[in-house]
C-alpha cells in the first residue's frame, strides 16, 4: 500500500522565476508555492537552469520552519510513501550523515530487530570519503538490495528488518535535487540536506528517527555547531510529520573501530555482532541501539535499551537475525560463520610504518578514508566502479605508543593506487610527545 503522490493532486500554477526571485529576496514561500515547484521538479517541466537558481537562492537565504517542513513533505509526496502499518508493532530507522568506517547500520539492525522493533531501512552509497551501507552489503556474494517493494515489506514483516536502496519511485525529487546539489556548491545547505534525508526515510513507512549526526574531521558538518543546526532542522521535519527524531551527535575525527573498506567492514561487524569487535564499533551500535529501543516505546530508559541490545549481541540472537537477513536477501549465510572465506579477498597487504616514535596524537578521518578511495574502496563520482575487497586496516589508534618503523596501518589492495594512498594514509597520522587517550564516540543525545 501506498499514499498518494503530489504529482497525483493538483498544484497551483506558478511562474518559477517569480518563486525563484521571491525565495531570492528573502521572502517566504507559501506551501502551495513550495508544492507546485517539487510538482514542477518532478515531472521535468520546471528546467535544470531553474532549479539550479533556486537551490542556490536557499543556500543563500534559508527556510524558515514552515518552509523547511513544507519542502520536506513536497519531496516525500513526489513518488510513494510505503504503509507498513499492517506490520505490528513499532518501526524506527537510523540515518548517518556519513563517515569512515561507518559500518554501524550493519550490526545494528539485526540487534534492534532482536529486541522487537522492526528496521525497515532504505540506505545509500559510498560518494567521496563517505562509504555506503549498500557497496557494503553487496560485499557479500549474491546479497541483492535491489528488493521491490512488495517483497522489502514482506521481509519486514517476516524477519523485523530489511535493507535496500532507494527504489525510483521513492522521493524522485530528490533524485533530481541531489545531482544539482552537486554541481552547484549548495551541497552543504543544511535545509537542503534535511529535506533530502527526511524525504527518502519518511518514505519508508518508519514511526520514529534517530539520526547519527556525526562531527568533526571527516564528517560533512566540521562543527558542533553546524551539526545543532542540521539536528534542529531533521527533528523540525520529523515533528511537522509526526514522527519523532532523536539526535545523536557522535565524534568523526577519527576512523570508526579497525577497518575502513566494504568486505573489511562486513567482516568487522559480524564480529560485533558475535560480541567482539572495536569498542567504539560496539558502543555506537549500542548506543544507538538503545535509543531506538526508545523511540519504539519498548523500554522506558536509554540504560534499559542499551542492555537490550548489549544481550542481544553477546547472546546470539542479533547474529542469528543477520544471517537469516543475508539469506532472504539471496546472500550466502556462510559469510555469518566464514566471513574470511566467503568474502572477497585483496591480493595484498601492505604495511604503512610509523617515520619516529611517540604517541599517536591524532588520526585524521578523511584522509583515511581518502586512501581507501584511492584504492578503489570509494568513488570520486557516482558512476564509478567500486573495489570491494580492498581498505584500510587499522594497527594504532588515537593515543598508542609507536615505535620507528612499527605498522601504523596496512593497505588491502590490488593493483590501484597503492604509492597515493600511502602517502594520504601517512598524512592522517600526528605522532607526538603526548596523546589523550580516545574519550567515548557520543558527544550529545538531542532526543
Amino acid at each position: 500500500m501506498t499514499h498518494a503522490s503530489t504529482a497525483d493532486r493538483s498544484p497551483i500554477k506558478i511562474l518559477p522565476q517569480e518563486v525563484i526571485r521571491k525565495k531570492r529576496d528573502g521572502k517566504p514561500l507559501s506551501e502551495g508555492e513550495i508544492e507546485a515547484f517539487i510538482a514542477g521538479v518532478t515531472e521535468g517541466s520546471i528546467p535544470d537552469y531553474q532549479i539550479a537558481a533556486m537551490l542556490m537562492a536557499i543556500f543563500l537565504r534559508g527556510f524558515n520552519d514552515a518552509e523547511l517542513a513544507a519542502w520536506a513533505q513536497a519531496m516525500l509526496h513526489s513518488g510513494d510513501v510505503l504503509d507498513l502499518s499492517e506490520i505490528p508493532g513499532p518501526k524506527v530507522d537510523k540515518h548517518s550523515t556519513g563517515g569512515v568506517g561507518d559500518k554501524i547500520s550493519l550490526p545494528l539492525a539485526p540487534a534492534v530487530a532482536a529486541c522487537g522493533v522492526a528496521v525497515p531501512m532504505v540506505s545509500g552509497r559510498g560518494l567521496g570519503h563517505s562509504g555506503g551501507t549498500l557497496d557494503k552489503l553487496e560485499s557479500i556474494p549474491g546479497f541483492r538490495v535491489d528488493l521491490g517493494v512488495d517483497r522489502f515489506r514482506r521481509t519486514v514483516a517476516e524477519l523485523g528488518l530489511c535493507l535496500i536502496g532507494q527504489t525510483e519511485r521513492i522521493a524522485p525529487a530528490d533524485r533530481v535535487l541531489y545531482a544539482l546539489r552537486d554541481v552547484t556548491a549548495t551541497v552543504e545547505s543544511v535545509p537542503l540536506i534535511a529535506s533530502s534525508i527526511m524525504s527518502k526515510k519518511l518514505a519508508e513507512g518508519i514511526d520514529a528517527l534517530v539520526l547519527d549526526c556525526k562531527v568533526g574531521h571527516g564528517a560533512f558538518m566540521k562543527t558542533r555547531q553546524q551539526a545543532s543546526q542540521l539536528g534542529h532542522a531533521i527533528k523540525t521535519i520529523g515533528a511537522a510529520a509526526g514522527k519523532p527524531v532523536t539526535v545523536v551527535v557522535t565524534d568523526m575525527d577519527s576512523p570508526i573501530g579497525s577497518s575502513v573498506g566494504n568486505a573489511l567492514e562486513v567482516a568487522e561487524s559480524i564480529a560485533v555482532l558475535r560480541g567482539e569487535g572495536p569498542a567504539d564499533s560496539r558502543e555506537l551500535t549500542v548506543r544507538l541501539g538503545a535509543e531506538m529501543l526508545l523511540c519504539g516505546g519498548v523500554v522506558d530508559s536509554g540504560a534499559e535499551g542499551a542492555e537490550r541490545i548489549a544481550a542481544s549481541l553477546d547472546g546470539g540472537s542479533a547474529l542469528d537475525l543477520f544471517r537469516r537477513l543475508v539469506e532472504a536477501q539471496d546472500g550466502d549465510p556462510r559469510v555469518v560463520d566464514d566471513p574470511q572465506g566467503i568474502l572477497p579477498r585483496a591480493r595484498q597487504r601492505t604495511p604503512v610504518v610509523a617515520p619516529k616514535a611517540g604517541k599517536v596524537a591524532a588520526i585524521a578521518a578523511e584522509d583515511v578514508g581518502v586512501a581507501a578511495l584511492v584504492l578503489g574502496a570509494g568513488r570520486r563520482r557516482k558512476e564509478d566502479k567500486v573495489d570491494p575487497a580492498v581498505g584500510i586496516e587499522m594497527a594504532v589508534r588515537v593515543g598508542d605508543t609507536v615505535a620507528v618503523g612499527e605498522p601504523l596501518a596496512f593497505l588491502i589492495h590490488n593493483d590501484r593506487g597503492v604509492e597515493e594512498a600511502r602517502q594520504r594514509l601517512l598524512g592522517a597520522f600526528r605522532i607526538g610527545d603526548r596523546a589523550a587517550p580516545p574519550g567515548s564516540r557520543i558527544l550529545e543525545v538531542l532526543r
